[in-house]
């Protein structure tokens, strides 16, 4: 069996609590996750804790209650958010968005969704189908050349979807 050196579960550590940081993990992985890299005993397990990060993918779901991201958070290339009944709300107006693309799939029961868009973001809602309510979005002028494109797609139910674009871009 090979045994790790404390600067091995350091590192795993800081890894899992930036993963988290960037939204790549729940609160509830995140305590996993650590309570795995603290108790490791060997290099393979070190490694379970740590596998499928980064890959660029979280997900947010809720049976009920609410999803919300705002303020300065990282958007990771691809975010999953399934919700039976919970009220979901992502503003990415003042997130840190590294991808030129974003993939943001919806999986939606009967909640009302929000999603804030920056500025000059281009938005595409091509491969969402929406139940009995269409999505809000007046795309207009917003959306430049040089801003990310949010791709939304999935499914919704009974709930309506809004998307609007913010005022102002403050992060990038």
């Amino acid at each position: 069996m090979s045994r790790i050196g404390e600067a091995e579960r350091d590192d795993a550590v800081r890894r899992l609590k930036e993963a988290y940081g960037d939204g790549l993990l729940t609160h509830e992985e995140l305590t996993e996750r650590l309570d795995r890299a603290l108790t490791a005993g060997s290099r393979g397990e070190l490694a379970a804790a740590l596998e499928t990060l980064p890959d660029g993918t979280a997900s947010l779901t809720a049976v009920s209650g609410r999803i919300r991201r705002r303020g300065r958070w990282r958007v990771p290339r691809v975010l999953k958010v399934e919700s039976a009944l919970a009220r979901v709300h992502l503003d990415l107006s003042r997130a840190v968005i590294d991808h030129p693309v974003v993939e943001i799939e919806l999986r939606l029961g009967t909640g009302r969704a929000r999603i804030t868009v920056p500025r000059d973001a281009v938005v595409d809602l091509e491969d969402l189908r929406a139940g009995l309510k269409a999505p809000r979005y007046r795309g207009g002028t917003a959306g430049r050349e040089g801003g990310p494109r949010i791709r939304i797609s999935g499914a919704m139910g009974t709930g309506r979807l809004t998307i609007r674009h913010a005022w102002t871009r403050s992060a990038g």
